[in-house]
């Protein structure tokens, strides 16, 4: 539970009771990720106590009205608006997903990173054959996911841009043709240009996006990890080079329309248990540690996926 103070601690609750068109799912593992720094730090407004988490894999232990019983005790993974961080957590059923022979542990690391990394690159950027993209972020869950993702796409370059060597490593076992730290872009590339680039980052990483753009290409935001001023665009600008400046937000997908964003997230499971795309985990953390996993994704200290433990 995230306290008043905004410090974690475990408690005893009550045990939810799915609603309609909810799933009860007993949690093998929860997902970390990017929103719960966003939440620690009040960057999104919810009430205290609160208790966290967003993705969990786990079994099915109880069915709200409207939602076949048969499902109970099925294997599954669940994106989850809170509560993920507990022992049983409620999810809508149509943001819930068998996994059939596929480990729960790998099915955690899948979460909300895994359809918005298809997104990013089929449905909002829509990569074609022979372009190049550049992916910002490049070692995380999602960087990891959307380098695959472009690959399949038919993407002929992938460029990457990290913050640290050690980052570059590790994001160099997904496909990437070249990565680059923070701080060589965009200098290093001099006049090269991109077809797709994709930016959780913000600031003047948006603004050098944008002129880093070839004809026709397309800058995705779909993030501020770096600072959350806003970022001017000129329309006129863009209409002359044909760029477009694009944004997508998974969050309010799935409030809006979450029958697009499942559609995603089966297709990206899909190529995950083909063993098409690669899930990268590379920390688990005991429910007790919650505070540490949290902290050291929002220093940077980690690459790809992190998980918790909780049954």
């Amino acid at each position: 539970m995230l306290d008043t103070d905004d410090r974690y601690r475990v408690t005893e609750v009550e045990e939810p009771a799915p609603g309609p068109g909810q799933v009860a799912i007993r949690v093998a593992y929860a997902g970390i990720q990017w929103g719960d720094t966003m939440v620690r730090d009040g960057h999104f407004s919810v009430p205290r106590p609160f208790v966290p988490g967003f993705e969990a894999s786990g079994h099915i232990a109880a069915v709200g009205q409207g939602v076949e019983s048969r499902q109970v005790g099925e294997p599954v993974t669940a994106l989850t608006g809170s509560g993920a961080y507990a022992e049983v957590v409620l999810a809508p059923a149509v943001l819930t997903f068998g996994i059939g022979d596929m480990p729960l542990r790998t099915a955690a690391g899948l979460g909300w990173g895994a359809p918005t990394a298809y997104d990013l690159i089929n449905t909002v950027a829509r990569v074609q054959p022979g372009e190049r993209v550049l992916i910002h972020a490049a070692a995380g869950s999602v960087g990891t996911l959307a380098a695959q993702f472009a690959r399949g796409a038919g993407a002929d370059r992938i460029v990457g841009v990290v913050g640290t060597a050690d980052r570059a490593d590790y994001a160099a076992r997904f496909g990437y043709d070249q990565l680059l730290l923070r701080k060589e872009f965009p200098a290093t590339l001099g006049d090269d240009t991109f077809d797709v680039i994709l930016d959780p980052v913000g600031g003047s990483t948006r603004h050098a996006g944008l002129a880093q753009l070839a004809a026709h290409g397309r800058l995705v935001a779909y993030g501020n990890l770096a600072t959350y001023e806003p970022v001017l665009a000129d329309a006129n600008d863009l209409l002359m080079r044909g760029t477009s400046l694009l944004t997508y937000n998974s969050n309010l997908l799935s409030q809006t329309y979450p029958e697009r964003l499942a559609d995603s997230a089966r297709r990206a499971f899909g190529l995950v248990a083909d063993g098409q795309v690669r899930v990268g985990i590379t920390a688990e953390y005991d429910l007790k540690d919650l505070a540490i996993a949290v902290q050291r994704l929002a220093e940077g200290a980690t690459h790809g996926k992190s998980i918790l433990r909780v049954a």
